[in-house]
């Protein structure tokens, strides 16, 4: 008698949709306006990296002859005091204004936790390190920034420099008292009798619990350094005029704003659309890694 063939396994129904990626996804965006400013963001970014394909316009191409221009069906956002196409400005002048948030947040993610590790694991070093932390937050964000930046330099980078430090102070804080916390749970303790020297305990037992309030700051800073650019060169501190950032483009064109408002509404929209995108995913990853929420889901 002829064996009968062995059954093959069925996937598991549900399949991917039960995958702890998709169920932490789906918590994350349960909420539509999380959804909706993820959405928005990642066109925002993708329309910046496609550029090229976009558009045929040379964001620096000068047509004195369309010299603030209306907008139209040619020139969608109209155009500046130079003839140039605001709308090709704008996406362009995307990548440096979100390249600004991004390493500003990620150089202040890494130098504050950095510091809050150290101020919180070392009680010997609490004191002095924040106390110095103090010091630089007393001192409000754009007024620290542009004195950052007239010691550096106007440049693209030496902005990115001044607002990383502006920042690190907030990221500091909050790991130094999640530090203090972390330091006294009993796997530390239990880590600390079994001989782990102290860099491994701060690299594998402080540091993974410290990724949720780190997630929250990174889209919170990202945003705070977006409008903090905008604001340094509105003022004339920041990233030098030939670099189209959106701070740049009001800055440039503050002069023909009652001419010509098209050339400040657009990208201050951009700016507004962009940092309240950031905010608003920032508040759903908050909300989706706080643990009471997390135990009421």
């Amino acid at each position: 008698m002829n064996a009968s063939p062995t059954a093959l396994p069925l996937p598991a129904r549900g399949g991917w949709a039960q995958s702890p990626w998709f169920k932490t996804l789906r918590r994350l965006f349960a909420r539509k306006v999380v959804l909706l400013s993820a959405v928005v963001l990642l066109l925002i970014a993708a329309t910046a990296l496609l550029y090229p394909l976009l558009t045929d316009s040379d964001p620096n191409d000068m047509n004195i002859s369309m010299r603030l221009h209306a907008p139209s069906w040619a020139h969608w956002a109209g155009n500046d005091e130079l003839g140039r196409d605001v709308m090709a400005r704008i996406i362009y002048g995307a990548r440096y204004s979100l390249m600004i948030g991004l390493f500003t947040a990620l150089g202040a993610v890494v130098l504050g936790t950095l510091l809050g590790m150290l101020a919180g694991y070392f009680r010997r070093l609490d004191a002095p390190l924040m106390r110095l932390v103090d010091a630089m937050m007393a001192f409000p964000d754009i007024l620290l920034g542009i004195a950052l930046v007239s010691i550096l330099g106007a440049s693209l980078w030496n902005v990115i420099l001044a607002l990383t430090i502006v920042y690190t102070p907030r990221v500091a804080r909050v790991v130094r008292a999640s530090t203090l916390v972390l330091r006294e749970l009993l796997f530390v303790d239990a880590a600390k009798a079994l001989g782990v020297r102290t860099p491994l305990i701060l690299w594998r037992h402080i540091l993974p619990n410290l990724l949720s309030p780190v997630l929250v700051q990174v889209t919170f800073i990202f945003a705070y350094a977006i409008l903090a650019e905008a604001g340094l060169s509105f003022l004339g501190v920041g990233v030098p005029p030939d670099i189209p950032t959106w701070g740049t483009m009001i800055a440039g064109s503050l002069e023909y704003a009652d001419k010509a408002f098209w050339t400040i509404l657009t990208p201050g929209v951009a700016i507004v659309l962009t940092a309240l995108s950031l905010q608003l995913l920032g508040d759903g990853v908050r909300d989706l890694l706080d643990p009471k929420l997390k135990n009421k889901s």
